[in-house]
């Protein structure tokens, strides 16, 4: 019973002790297996990085997928994933309070219907998200209207909102800040020299050289000399501009050189520094001695300790928004035993102290990225570098992907880096003392990276020096980088414009111009950057809309940068000016780039290359300034011409690559010319034999044939170049043949055309003659109209005889050539006709056909036949036949043409 008894004590407090743990491990881990919220980004970064890659792979939406999607197991492995991302999105949303229903959706509607509520519950994370940064920030954005003596409850800062791993035993209620000054004195206006943003070139500060081996030259040594510039006088700036460049001119190329080009060239590192170290450990930070250098006599002590050193890191901050040119605010150095800040801005007129350890052989600085850092030394302090180390080269020569030195401290100090006030204002003073222990965390790890990269590159290099030089050299050539000073031209607005991509007209190009001008030029007089005093969005949207009014400028930035509230009316006459321009779409002016020149490809050689200029004719080669060189030959035959002759063709600088050794085509005359050396020259080449002759063509490829080969029947050489003629005759002679019979048919289809040509106009001549005019026509109508009258006059009298009635006359278009003459009267044979057509006063009218009674009678209008009715009595009839009577077969009285 008692074993029992102490059995399940202990068994109890092992529970406890389980449990115990268990609440710590809850209270530390922020999710589950997670220690803070960094490691569960990261994860879920990777997580989602490897979904998209996973959805990239799979089948894309088409036939491809059609084909996959007919095989079942496909389809029921992408229906059961559907299922699973569903559920996961429902359940997202559901903890967001959004509508989570995307299962039970219609099929016709559904894909709409999820995609909208995708949209709506993506809108209210994102706020809920940006809620929750604003309070992490600092910034309460919902703050309830409380009434009067409650107090507001205190925020209460979780777990994720707090630094993991070694920071977070500093101080465990640290947040994340992001410190800012908006009413700092500036510290330009401290400083014992005058910024130099004027537009000309960067002339070196410095004015002593320490460890020389070559001389510092004298225009500056000559500090005087140097700082009497001429825009300390009341001149134009185009005219100190002048001033400067002419007073510089002989001294040039010493003023714009590197000072310590000749050190570097000289420098080779120790063979200590080539061979295997064993890392120094640094020492923790809690150990160290951090001194804050603010005075002189620090700046000099400092220099002193470090001239005792073999190696010291080095880091630098900067400022560039509230600054033309940009400021170092902070200098870094660290030992193997203490820390130190200076301050650069205090103490910007005395840095020059440091070149004396900066440019000294044997003493290592180490820096991490040291491109920018080795400029802003020599824009602001003068200080150069010798036998310097930078670590990210040597990453970059280890291949160990990411080369920060964030991933350097975790992969070689195991020390998670603090990089939360990178973005921070430097300018501050006094420094809070979180961006102190920033500043302090980068160089004091720096020294112990540096051992043991060496080490990783000496035995990466299968132990040897090799990728150690490497790595010297990289960071020798970083040491010879020199400052330029961005200079403002008239074609500088070109590169911005340029990486916009934004296609504008000629007013909106010509606003961009004087808005980019006025906007380097304020820059300067401020001392601003240019960012500051107009951003490059803005200025881009003031240049597309071309404001009428000041207001419409306004109107285009928000926030509204000061200056450009200050200046308003300023920029609103540039856009005037702008918009004064002739509206015309032009591309813009770019500069031209020397552009390589390509030779066309020549199919019918395989052994021709796009480079190769060697059997090119001049007609293919594009024009340009440069002369044309002939073929190049050893001995030149350009003597030949005349001295005032002036070479007309304007061809790139290409010379032809030709086999000139066996060339001997120099007549006598020539050869009396050249001196003795040459001539006895020529005879020993004329020795030579190609053996590669046989397989070269002949003189269409500007290549030169021995002379004896040429004319001896024996050599193949001879026997190839007949062919060659023969062969060339052969296709001169086809080439002819085929241009006569081309003449021949031209000739014969210009003779059959002149023919048709001809032919055409004789019809058309005929056809004219022909054809009756209209006033030929109004005769022929009158003369028939007159006719008619008088028939009908005749026929009415008493005792008249009918006359024949004429034949109907042929339409005006169809007249016979020769006329008829008119018959002779003949009276009517009674004896055949029928006398019961008289019975009666009317007669009636017969219903048999007569084709020539038919043909015999004249057209009469109506009016006529009615008038001739009423005239007409019956003791009047006459026993003829008269022809207008009979009306038979024609009822329809037709039109006349």
């Amino acid at each position: 019973m008692a074993a029992s008894r102490e059995a399940a004590v202990g068994a109890k407090d092992e529970n406890i002790f389980v449990e115990n743990d268990e609440s710590t491990r809850e209270i530390t881990e922020v999710f589950p297996g997670f220690k803070d919220a960094d490691s569960f980004v990261k994860y879920g970064l990777g997580t989602v990085v490897a979904a998209t890659k996973a959805s990239a792979n799979l089948p894309q939406s088409g036939d491809e997928h059609d084909f996959y999607r007919s095989f079942p197991g496909f389809q029921g492995f992408c229906e059961t994933q559907g299922e699973r991302l569903l559920q996961c999105m429902s359940r997202v949303m559901q903890y967001h309070g959004c509508r989570s229903h995307m299962r039970d959706r219609n099929k016709v509607t559904g894909l709409e219907d999820r995609f909208d509520l995708l949209v709506d519950s993506n809108d209210v994370i994102l706020e809920n998200v940006g809620i929750l940064l604003d309070e992490a920030s600092g910034v309460n954005r919902k703050q309830p209207i409380l009434p009067a003596g409650v107090q507001p409850p205190k925020t209460i800062v979780s777990s994720w909102n707090r630094k993991g791993g070694a920071l977070s035993k500093r101080n465990q209620s640290e947040t994340f800040r992001l410190l800012h000054a908006k009413n700092i004195q500036r510290p330009q206006m401290k400083f014992r020299e005058k910024v130099d943003n004027a537009n000309t070139p960067f002339v070196p500060k410095i004015f002593a050289k320490p460890n020389a081996l070559k001389p510092l030259p004298a225009v500056l040594a000559n500090r005087k000399l140097r700082d009497a510039r001429p825009e300390d006088l009341d001149v134009p700036p185009a005219l100190a501009d002048f001033i400067h460049q002419q007073r510089n001119q002989q001294q040039e190329q010493d003023m714009f050189s590197h000072p310590y080009k000749y050190e570097l060239d000289q420098f080779t590192p120790d063979e200590k520094l080539l061979s295997k170290p064993e890392p120094q450990m640094y020492k923790p930070l809690q150990e160290t001695n951090c001194h804050f250098v603010t005075t002189l006599e620090e700046l000099v002590e400092l220099n002193e300790k470090l001239a005792h050193c073999s190696e010291f890191a080095v880091d630098l901050e900067h400022h560039s928004y509230r600054s033309f040119l940009g400021l170092t605010c902070l200098m870094q150095i660290s030992t193997r035993d203490e820390d130190f800040i200076i301050d650069t801005l205090e103490l910007r007129s005395e840095m020059y102290i440091l070149n004396e350890t900066f440019t000294d052989p044997s003493i290592v600085k180490v820096f991490h990225g040291a491109d920018s850092d080795i400029e802003w030394l020599q824009r602001d302090f003068g200080l150069y570098v010798v036998n310097l180390f930078d670590t990210h080269q040597a990453a970059r020569l280890l291949n160990l992907g990411r080369n920060s030195l964030e991933h350097l401290m975790k992969l070689f100090c195991n020390v998670e880096a603090d990089k939360q006030y990178q973005l921070a204002d430097w300018r501050i003073r006094p420094l809070p003392e979180e961006m102190l222990n920033y500043a302090r965390d980068d160089t004091h790890y720096l020294l112990y990276i540096y051992d043991k990269m060496r080490a990783e590159l000496y035995e990466k290099g299968n132990a040897l020096p090799a990728l150690l030089q490497v790595a010297w050299q990289k960071s020798k050539d970083v040491c010879l980088k020199k400052y330029i000073k961005p200079i403002f031209t008239d074609d500088s607005y070109q590169d911005l414009y340029r990486k916009q991509k934004k296609p504008l007209d000629t007013q909106q190009l010509t606003a961009f111009r004087l808005l980019y001008a006025w906007r380097d030029q304020i820059s300067r007089q401020e001392d601003e950057s240019t960012g500051y005093v107009l951003p490059n969005h803005m200025m881009i949207k003031i240049s597309e809309e071309l404001p009428k009014e000041p207001q419409g400028i306004i109107a285009c930035c928000n926030p509204v940068p000061p200056l450009v509230r200050q200046q308003v009316n300023e920029l609103h006459l540039l856009v005037q000016q702008a918009r004064e321009m002739p509206l015309l779409k032009t591309e813009v002016q770019t500069t031209e780039k020397k552009k390589a020149t390509t030779l066309k490809r020549k199919s019918e050689n395989p052994l021709f290359g796009p480079h190769d200029s060697s059997h090119i004719s001049e007609s293919e080669i594009p024009n340009s300034a440069a002369p044309l060189l002939k073929q190049g030959k050893l001995f030149s035959e350009d003597e030949e011409m005349e001295e005032g002759k002036e070479v007309q063709d304007c061809s790139p600088l290409i010379a032809r690559a030709t086999i000139t050794i066996f060339d001997f085509e120099l007549d006598v005359k020539e050869e009396n010319h050249l001196t003795v050396a040459q001539q006895k020259s020529h005879r020993i080449m004329q020795s030579f034999e190609n053996p590669f002759r046989m397989y070269l063509p002949s003189k269409e490829t500007n290549i030169h044939m021995s002379r004896n080969a040429k004319y001896d029947p024996s050599s193949k050489v001879y026997e190839i170049s007949n062919r060659w003629k023969l062969l060339s005759q052969e296709l001169q002679q086809k080439e002819a043949k085929e241009k006569e019979e081309a003449k021949k048919k031209a000739k014969e289809a210009a003779q059959k055309a002149t023919d048709e040509r001809k032919k055409a106009q004789e019809e058309y001549k005929t056809a004219a003659q022909s054809i009756v005019t209209v006033r030929q026509q109004a005769a022929i109508a009158a003369a028939d109209q007159k006719g008619k009258k008088k028939k009908e006059r005749t026929a009415s009298e008493p005792g008249a005889e009918t006359p024949k009635p004429e034949k109907k006359r042929p339409k005006h278009t169809e007249q016979p050539a020769d006329q008829a003459p008119a018959t002779d009267f003949q009276p009517f044979d009674y004896s055949k006709s029928d006398f019961k057509v008289f019975a009666g006063r009317k007669s009636k009218e017969s219903s048999q056909f007569d084709p020539a009674k038919q043909a015999q009678e004249p057209k009469q209008s109506k009016k006529n036949s009615k008038a001739h009715k009423n005239n007409s009595t019956p003791g009047n009839k006459s026993m003829s036949y008269l022809a207008g009577k009979s009306d038979r077969g024609f009822k329809h009285n037709w039109p006349k043409r």
